[in-house]
Order: C-alpha cells, then sequence, then structure tokens
C-alpha cells in the first residue's frame, strides 16, 4: 500500500453516499440503496450524523459513520455507528486511519471520547479495538423491538 494514494473525504453529498453504499452494505446487509439514503439523510439531519470514507488510487475502500453525542453517563462523544472495509481490502490498516481521523474530528470539537458497541459475533473486531485502538469493553447494549 502506498500511503500516497491513500486518501480520506468527508461524505458530503446523496452521490458520496450511494458510492459507499456497496462498502457498507457489506457490514448493513438488511438494507437496501433506497433505505440506506433515507436514514443516512435523516440521521444527517436530526443526529448530526457523519461519514468519512478512505479512497485507494480514488477507490472507496472504508468507510465510518459516527455523530457527536452527550450523556449522563459519557458526557460529550463521538458515537461511532459503522465503521466497515470493503472485504477484499482488509488488514491493511484502513479500520485504524479511520478511527484516527474521527478521534483527531472528536478532539478539534472538544469531545472527551469516542465509543461505539459491536456484535457479540465480531470477535475478529473486538480483538482489534481492544488490542489495536486500546478501546475498553464497558457495557454490554442492549435492544428491545417495539411490534
Amino acid at each position: 500500500m502506498n500511503p500516497l494514494s491513500l486518501s480520506i473525504k468527508e461524505l458530503m453529498t446523496e452521490d458520496d453516499w450511494r458510492k459507499a453504499f456497496s462498502v457498507m452494505n457489506q457490514l448493513r446487509t438488511h438494507l437496501t440503496e433506497n433505505l440506506y439514503l433515507e436514514l443516512v439523510r435523516d440521521a444527517r439531519k436530526t443526529d448530526g450524523y457523519r461519514m468519512a470514507a478512505i479512497f485507494e488510487e480514488e477507490q472507496l475502500v472504508a468507510v465510518i459513520g459516527f455523530k457527536p453525542m452527550i450523556t449522563l453517563y459519557y458526557g460529550r462523544f463521538i458515537r461511532v455507528c459503522d465503521l466497515v472495509t470493503d472485504q477484499a481490502r482488509r488488514s491493511k490498516g484502513y479500520g485504524e486511519k479511520l478511527l484516527a481521523h474521527v478521534h483527531q474530528w472528536a478532539k478539534e470539537n472538544q469531545y472527551e471520547s469516542v465509543a461505539l458497541s459491536s456484535g457479540l459475533q465480531r470477535t475478529d473486531a473486538h480483538r482489534f479495538y481492544e488490542q489495536k485502538m486500546d478501546y475498553e469493553k464497558v457495557s454490554y447494549v442492549f435492544k428491545a423491538p417495539l411490534h
């Protein structure tokens, strides 16, 4: 990997989001492109959701979605909602670079920490977060469907 061929870009337009769908869909397999675009539009408008991607030689290879939040437990923090690297390009440091990008953004905007949740089955991701990125496991996340 030639570091000069890499760039990180914030995805600001619907066309940008559409270009990220094929990679994001590898993580969010339940989404159609139309529902994905609708959710990104709504999340940006109501939650300040942001997306950034790594491009290698003009090809989008990894994407991260995050949003600023405030809770009594975490204070002012950034929640990483989505992080995925194209399956054919994993283990090249792209996830680390995108998280570093979000950490820098958080510091520049006076946030105190970065938090994320990860599916119980994603043991490789957990190892990456804990061992490579120095995240600590602080809670379980519970979800109840409303039928």
